[in-house]
């Protein structure tokens, strides 16, 4: 019989409103769980986009280097949730499944001229999901059902900085403290039968992520600039012990037997890379391109062989992802009277290619739209005497993923941030 979730009924998953799961993905099995997108709030209506975006009023953790254009006397805070509603299809089946998660929270700050420093919290990868799938394998056994169940995730603490080294070039980096856990089981169980069949698969991680940045500002006419970026994100080994816990239980007796298995330094991180460009034209719009690329294809993982009942470290289960986004911002006049002309409006576009492998085959691309509104929530009197300055950044994607005779799933995400840019280092005069 076919280990897989293909080929049976998709009949039960977890509907719940999880903060630790941001996924109800049946995907989020595979690998570290389903990688999330880590850009904020402004730039989520540019389906992502950001290694070359450089603003002085927005954080932007996807490129450190862009830290060094924070304005002199702000600080910045930006906090961020989403909702969604994704549709999974198979054999003619169709379910609906929603959920909601906090997705970050991030300040930034100058402290000198030319270097800026970014803090807060980000997400790296969800688990969550819940379903079975049932298979008739003989007379004696009867119809098998596997229940498959998962939760968790990693999230990242980071810290970063940003320097402007010269006019033209800015350097940075993000560490991070990379925390969490996965819980994923299998339970098999036949209708002939009286003993069932548990696998646990665990896996707590404490340990780092370090990530490098650099942007080019390239002048092209008056009112034009063109901003180049690459980022650098470090493989290294996780120093997890990922386990396997085989566990035969039979239900008329209550007797179990269980079997641990554990791979030392089962699990780690690909080493990344990524370029972008952002066209400026004024203050009116920026048209924003990135392409990224994670080595997971180098990465073994630990999987459990049925043949040979043993849990070890497997090459050929993940393999290279690719991610391309194009993204545009644009606003009339970001000073005008008229409150329309101030909204920013965004539309991006983007493609994925999976990092696991599926029964020897590659799991789903995703193909993905997204359009939004940046909404500023002050008057210009308000800006220009220095006050807070409040952004409502709203943006709905829809992401298709699919791949011949796999699940293929139809997400709406709703995504909602709340940018705070305040003068905290002016200094006041009374007459």
């Amino acid at each position: 019989m076919k280990r897989s979730i293909l080929g049976g009924l998709f009949v039960a998953m977890s509907l719940s409103i999880s903060a630790q799961s941001g996924t109800n993905s049946p995907y989020s099995q595979y690998g570290l769980g389903v990688l999330t997108d880590q850009s904020q709030g402004f730039n989520r209506g540019m389906n992502g986009v950001g290694l070359g975006l450089r603003m002085g009023d927005v954080v932007n953790t996807l490129n450190p280097a862009s830290y060094s254009a924070v304005d002199s006397l702000t600080m910045i805070f930006d906090v961020g949730l989403s909702g969604q509603i994704t549709n999974f299809k198979e054999g003619g089946k169709s379910l609906n499944a929603r959920n909601s998660d906090f997705e970050y929270a991030v300040g930034q700050f100058r402290v000198m001229k030319g270097l800026g420093v970014s803090f807060g919290v980000l997400p790296y990868s969800n688990v969550g999901y819940e379903y079975e799938a049932k298979s008739y394998l003989n007379t004696e056994v009867g119809t098998i059902t596997q229940t498959y169940s998962g939760s968790g995730g990693l999230h990242q603490l980071f810290l970063g900085a940003g320097w402007r080294v010269m006019k033209p070039l800015s350097v940075g980096f993000n560490v991070a403290y990379l925390w969490g856990t996965y819980n994923r089981s299998v339970v098999s169980s036949g209708s002939s039968t009286i003993n069932s069949l548990t696998k646990k698969y665990e896996a707590t991680v404490r340990n780092y992520n370090l990530s490098f940045g650099l942007q080019w500002d390239q002048p092209l006419s008056k009112g034009d600039h063109l901003t180049l970026g690459a980022t650098m994100g470090l493989g290294h080994n996780l120093n997890a012990d990922p386990s396997c816990s085989i566990i035969n239980h039979n239900t008329a007796t209550s007797v179990s037997d269980t079997t641990l298995h554990v791979v030392t330094n089962g699990l780690s991180l690909p080493m990344s890379y990524g370029v972008g460009a952002a066209w400026y034209h004024g203050e009116k719009w920026v048209l924003a391109a990135d392409m990224t690329l994670q080595k997971w294809g180098s990465q073994d993982y630990p999987a459990y062989d049925d043949n040979t009942h043993t849990y070890t470290l497997r090459s050929g289960l993940l393999k290279d992802r690719t991610k391309v986004n194009v993204g545009f911002d644009y606003v009339p006049s970001a000073m005008s009277v008229k409150f329309l002309n101030r909204v920013h409006y965004r539309f991006g576009v983007g493609y994925a290619t999976p990092y696991y492998i599926i029964n020897g085959q590659d799991g789903p691309k995703e193909l993905s739209v997204s359009a939004g509104f940046g909404v500023p929530l002050w008057t210009v009197g308000w800006n220009r005497k220095g006050n807070m300055r409040p952004v409502l950044n709203i943006s709905a994607q829809w992401a298709h993923s699919s791949a011949k005779d796999l699940i293929t799933e139809n997400t709406f995400r709703l995504n909602l941030g709340l940018t705070f840019n305040e003068r905290w280092f002016a200094k006041w005069r009374i007459d």
